[in-house]
């Protein structure tokens, strides 16, 4: 139907489904780094919520991206918006992230289905011995049942430092 631009670290796109009802919307962000400066991340996140309340509760919302943002996989508190199957331990960008999805009750996807480590490590660093996932895809709590998979593809050749992250999804 539409896309739009919101600056260098944000583009949305919104398109048809067979019910004439429902929406896709779709986020595509690059969140600042977990060195960044905090007023960054703040200007980063308002922006983000601004241009996610935009959308309609109705219909489906999937943000995608480079979050930046280790969530862990400790769930308390949070089991409505996170699974167990996160990795390592949360850190700054991985709880405005949560906050983020609580706020909008979105599902963050990596987190709820049970893979190897190699299957959840979506960044490697330059000397290629840390990884970890940092980038994420979620959807709307409402559409939750609509994601059937979310994992690392690590044999795409996508020229950077990130492997491809794939959900598999089925709207009925």
């Amino acid at each position: 139907i539409s896309w739009e631009d919101h600056g260098p670290r944000l583009m949305t796109a919104t398109c048809r489904t067979r019910n004439v009802n429902l929406k896709v919307n779709l986020i595509q962000c690059y969140a600042p780094t977990e060195q960044a400066d905090p007023k960054d991340k703040d200007d980063f996140y308002h922006q983000l919520q601004t241009v996610i309340s935009k959308f309609s509760s109705k219909d489906i919302t999937i943000l995608s991206g480079d979050m930046n943002a280790k969530v862990g996989s400790d769930n308390s508190g949070q089991e409505e918006i996170m699974g167990k199957h996160g990795l390592g331990e949360e850190n700054d960008n991985g709880g405005r992230f949560t906050n983020l999805c609580a706020m909008n009750s979105l599902v963050i996807g990596g987190t709820v289905f049970a893979h190897k480590d190699i299957h959840k490590r979506a960044w490697v660093s330059p000397d290629g011995d840390t990884e970890n996932q940092i980038d994420h895809i979620c959807i709307s709590r409402k559409f939750r049942r609509t994601i059937q998979d979310v994992k690392v593809a690590r044999g795409a050749d996508v020229g950077s430092d990130h492997h491809l992250v794939i959900a598999k999804l089925k709207l009925k």
